[in-house]
C-alpha cells in the first residue's frame, strides 16, 4: 500500500493541473469586470434634461459565447458596477437605453471584453443609456 502512495499522490497532481487549465468564461476565478453608465436624461419632447452617472441602472453578463444572461448586478449611487470572481475569457456586459425608433423602445448597450490573466481588473468603457 505505501508504494502507491508517491502514485496516488501524482495521480491526483495531474488532475488538479487539467482542471485548473481548462478554465471556461464565468464564475470561480480571481478577476473582476468594472464599469460605469452613464444616463442622458430627456424630457418627453427630446430636450436634454440633464447627464450623470446613474445610481439602480441594472447590467447585465454574459460568460464566453452564450445568448442569454448568466448573471446582473445594479449599479452603485455613483454609477458604478462590479463583476467579481471570473475566470479568463470573453465576456459580454450590457444594460438597455430607452429608444424612440426601435419597436421595443429599448435597444442593448453592449460591451465585448476578454480577460487574459488572472488576478486582474477590466475596465470598460462608460455605456451611455438614454431615459
Amino acid at each position: 500500500m505505501m508504494k502507491n502512495r508517491p502514485l496516488q499522490l501524482l495521480s491526483i497532481a495531474f488532475v488538479l493541473l487539467l482542471t485548473a487549465s481548462c478554465e471556461e468564461a464565468g464564475p470561480g476565478g480571481t478577476s473582476t469586470i468594472t464599469g460605469k453608465v452613464f444616463v442622458q436624461d430627456y424630457s418627453t419632447s427630446g430636450n436634454l434634461l440633464g447627464e450623470f452617472y446613474g445610481p439602480e441602472e441594472r447590467v447585465y453578463i454574459i460568460y464566453g459565447d452564450g445568448s442569454a444572461f448568466d448573471d446582473d448586478t445594479r449599479t452603485s449611487l455613483d454609477g458604478s458596477y462590479k463583476f467579481e470572481y471570473l475566470n479568463k475569457g470573453s465576456y459580454r456586459v450590457f444594460c438597455y437605453s430607452n429608444c424612440d425608433t426601435c419597436a421595443s423602445g429599448t435597444r442593448a448597450v453592449i460591451k465585448d471584453l476578454e480577460i487574459t490573466s488572472s488576478n486582474s481588473t477590466v475596465e470598460v468603457e462608460d455605456m451611455i443609456v438614454r431615459r
